[in-house]
């Protein structure tokens, strides 16, 4: 499809991708099906936007900002496994996601030590590793972010209440490719992410295999926190 994909980037006409297999995840499958390369070069075509949602009510906003979004095409990169819908009675509302990114939680006390920043499936791996931090006292905060696109347009005071400048312990989460990813974490950062093809076995087990579990983003997060 990257042919087609690239021209109507280039037309900036109005078409809306829906992707389901989004990761290393998909276990048996394989690396011939684990797109580890696909969201980073998406983020790279100019007029292309690329929403990638965390569970079923951020998909339903995410829908809509794709019906909103009338200078290019979108991305709608989901997942096909199963994933948790978030308590949005204790986290915050998924409207955020129409400006790119937002604060899903935080630990009571101000600045947080530390953010936890993830994309799609991973948001529920964050989430994990949060209330592990929060346990041994450390005030984390977890930043959902589905779409880049929208957020670099958002306003810098915006931009800088979500990230702000001064925490600059951060992590990010994504069960693909890290490229780009360290706008967002800076040089002092870490980037949990997928350096290789993926392998086959059990979607969990891949998972684990690859790192991505709350204990390692719980490791990455001390380790950032000593720089």
């Amino acid at each position: 499809m990257r042919p087609s994909i690239r021209l109507a980037a280039l037309s900036k006409a109005r078409v809306i991708y829906i992707w389901t297999h989004d990761s290393i995840a998909l276990g048996e499958d394989g690396p011939t099906h684990q797109p580890v390369e696909q969201l980073a070069s998406l983020r790279a075509m100019p007029n292309m936007m690329v929403l990638r949602p965390s569970d079923a009510t951020e998909t339903v906003e995410a829908w809509r900002v794709a019906l909103q979004h009338t200078h290019g095409p979108v991305a709608l990169v989901l997942t096909r496994q199963k994933v948790p819908v978030l308590d949005r009675t204790v986290l915050a509302s998924a409207a955020g996601l129409a400006q790119g990114a937002y604060i899903l939680v935080e630990a009571a006390g101000f600045p947080p030590e530390l953010i936890l920043i993830a994309t799609g499936s991973e948001i529920s791996i964050a989430l994990e590793a949060h209330l592990q931090l929060v346990g041994q006292g450390i005030r984390s905060r977890v930043v959902s972010m589905p779409c880049w696109e929208l957020f670099d347009r958002q306003p810098q005071s915006y931009r800088d209440s979500v990230l702000p400048p001064s925490v600059r312990a951060r992590v990010s989460i994504e069960a693909a490719a890290p490229f780009g990813w360290e706008r967002y974490v800076g040089l002092e950062g870490a980037i949990i992410g997928v350096t290789d093809f993926g392998a086959s076995a059990p979607g969990a087990v891949v998972m684990r295999e690859f790192g991505f579990t709350p204990e390692r983003v719980v490791e990455a997060a001390k380790r950032v926190l000593k720089r």
